[in-house]
């Protein structure tokens, strides 16, 4: 009878059998999970008020949809903001999505006003803003 030998290299392939697979395994756990329209929505109207209250224009005017840009150039979106109101906060309180390409973010805005009798006050207001799918990626739509 002979005594059957193993090698370094046979001791070692089960040993990079199971690290492949724990790799494997551990890429399969780190792959993005799809998101929802509302969700993307969430987080894209949440990056256009953060460049609103940073008045980073530039990014902001990038989350307008591209027919709202053509018509609207981004002096004139600057310029249409307002001054009569200094904005504190703003967050997205809810994303409803009526179709698959329309979605409805409400934005929660604490704002300060400058003039009348409110002046200095912090004042809450709600609003719905439309978010539109087009070429694959959700664009705010802004009637100008």
């Amino acid at each position: 009878m002979t005594a059957f030998k193993t090698t370094p290299l046979r001791r070692a392939r089960p040993l990079a059998a199971l690290l492949a697979a724990a790799v494997l395994a551990g890429c399969a756990a780190l792959a993005p999970t799809p998101q929802t329209p509302e969700q993307i929505v969430e987080a894209r109207a949440n990056a256009y008020w953060a460049a609103m209250l940073k008045k980073d224009v530039p990014t902001a005017y990038g989350y307008l949809a591209p027919g709202v840009r053509s018509i609207f150039p981004q002096d004139a979106f600057a310029g249409s903001r307002g001054s009569a109101v200094r904005w504190k906060a703003a967050e997205i309180s809810r994303v409803r999505c009526p179709s698959a390409t329309k979605c409805l973010a409400t934005v929660r805005i604490e704002s300060k006003s400058l003039v009348g009798r409110g002046a200095g006050s912090t004042v809450p207001t709600y609003f719905d803003e439309t978010w539109v799918l087009q070429d694959g990626q959700w664009w705010l739509y802004l009637n100008v």
